[in-house]
């Protein structure tokens, strides 16, 4: 089926998390299942109704085999396809396209890390990467990755564009406005533009309050046909449009530090849905640090390149500005468990459903966009109401 036969063919009917902030004395695996438990039952299914599985972890190549053994489901259809933080929405059209080939009925998209709190040594975790993950522009240089790279792109920006570190403090501020309208964010503390320019400088230009949390957490989500989805409980989040885009590995190699492959998945996901940017009414954006905002709000259409400073300036995406973007917190302050990408369709799902509470927006169509390692894989995905079909 071409991508415009697949609009609105599947929706997101049950979501779920678990372990959010710190799950002390749980395993990924447990807290995984817990969030996996609540959006099978928030979909009104039960366990033995799963018959797909989308699934990946950052430390384990086989991550899909234990997960259905744990939860003891036996899929049909099963991706673990890992391109970093953007997976869990890059999982979105071959989870669509397995269930109108009939090769499934209801997938599961899952995720959980305890990386905060688990046992892992996380040093010894990034040494072992050096070897099975091998980068050899960058790695003989012992760059702080990610931070590096992003840092990189930071200042490649600032250069470049004459945006200003007030500009990506805007970001932060910005994200931290939302997560305080957000019980289950983990840094609620009121946080200021000078807080963020004061704070301990990592990499810079980037300061610790322009980096995302460290985090436990674990999210999932349920999708099934939108012939099924509107026989369940809650109002149905159909899949408009999925598209991803991956440019390079390594951020040595990318051809303008400026410019991210979302120039590609954005206005991909965007044709499938028969949408522009401005029909968007929330955009969820992988936040990892304040950059990747006006990167991505840039490269998606939002505002011209090298605009987007200008674009946040003034508590534009805060809270009462003009777009509302990541109105969860995002990865700056709602959390951050190593990849990021299942929270955000989350979010999007519950606005489009009308269940955010007092960060709750007027939202028909949501734009979610996941990116990974650094900025290497780029994934957009539109989500609708039923009002959008």
């Amino acid at each position: 089926m071409s991508g415009n036969a697949l609009r609105g063919a599947a929706a997101v009917v049950g979501v779920g998390q678990a372990g959010l902030g710190s799950a002390h004395g749980y395993t990924e695996m447990e807290i995984l299942a817990q969030a996996a438990a609540r959006a099978v039952a928030d979909a009104g299914l039960r366990m033995s109704d799963i018959d797909g599985l989308c699934t990946c972890s950052a430390s384990a190549t086989m991550w899909a085999m234990p997960v259905a053994e744990y939860l003891g489901i036996r899929p049909s259809f099963i991706d673990s396809t890992m391109l970093g933080g953007s997976s869990f929405v890059a999982h979105l059209l071959p989870a669509v396209q397995a269930l109108m080939a009939g090769e499934c009925n209801a997938v599961l998209v899952c995720y959980g890390s305890t990386q905060r709190t688990g046992a892992v040594n996380r040093a010894e975790v990034g040494k072992m990467r050096q070897v099975l993950d091998p980068q050899p522009y960058e790695t003989p240089y012992e760059p702080l990755q990610p931070i590096s790279a992003y840092a990189l792109a930071a200042g490649r920006h600032m250069a470049q564009y004459g945006t200003t570190r007030e500009q990506l403090a805007e970001v932060a501020v910005a994200a931290r406005a939302w997560a305080r309208l957000n019980p289950e964010a983990y840094s609620r503390d009121p946080l200021s533009i000078q807080d963020v320019l004061d704070a301990r400088m990592v990499c810079d230009p980037l300061t610790v309050r322009d980096c995302c949390l460290l985090t436990d957490g674990a999210g999932a989500f349920v999708l099934v046909r939108s012939d099924r989805a509107r026989d369940l409980p809650h109002p149905p989040a159909y899949v408009l449009g999925n598209a991803t885009a991956v440019w390079h590995r390594q951020i040595s190699s990318m051809e303008d530090l400026t410019v991210t492959a979302a120039t590609e998945s954005g206005p991909r996901a965007l044709r499938m849905a028969g949408l522009s940017p401005q029909d968007v009414n929330l955009l969820c954006l992988y936040d990892a640090f304040t950059i990747n905002t006006i990167l991505f709000l840039e490269d998606l259409g939002f505002c011209p390149k090298g605009e987007g400073g200008r674009f946040v300036s003034g508590g534009a995406i805060a809270p009462g500005g003009t777009l509302p973007v990541n109105t969860n917190g995002g990865g700056l302050s709602f959390g951050h468990p190593g990849m990021y990408g299942v929270f955000l369709v989350i979010e999007a799902v519950r606005q489009l459903r009308g269940e955010a509470g007092e960060r709750q927006q007027s939202v028909d169509v949501a734009l979610v966009h996941g990116n990974g390692a650094t900025l290497s894989s780029q994934s957009t995905a539109i989500l609708g109401s039923a009002a959008t079909l």
